[in-house]
């Protein structure tokens, strides 16, 4: 067996890395359709969404977006910053130039 053979090929996650930040980006965002309850939900979902991008974007990356969407989701007026598709512009756009 060579090498090559025993290597796997890395998986392209670009594609499904913008989907899903565009969803959680959207799961952000509901909270403006919901008055006042909406910025309780946003106690849960802050936690959450900083565990899902630092899982997501691995490093310095995902620990930043991680403190970022964790601060821009407790603080009410911000819900409309997409985090995780910024991040993920930052990560395949700006990043590899």
């Amino acid at each position: 067996m060579t090498k090559e053979s025993i290597v796997k090929p890395v998986k392209d996650t670009k594609k499904r890395d913008l989907v899903l930040g565009l969803l959680f980006d959207a799961i952000g965002f509901i909270s403006y359709a919901i008055p006042f309850l909406g910025e309780l939900t946003d106690l849960v979902w802050a936690p959450i969404s900083g565990l899902i991008i630092l899982k997501m974007y691995k490093g310095t990356v995902g620990t930043v977006g991680g403190i970022t969407v964790f601060i821009e989701e407790l603080i009410p007026g911000l819900d409309f910053i997409p985090t995780f598709t910024l991040t993920w512009i930052y990560t395949y756009w700006i990043k590899k130039k």
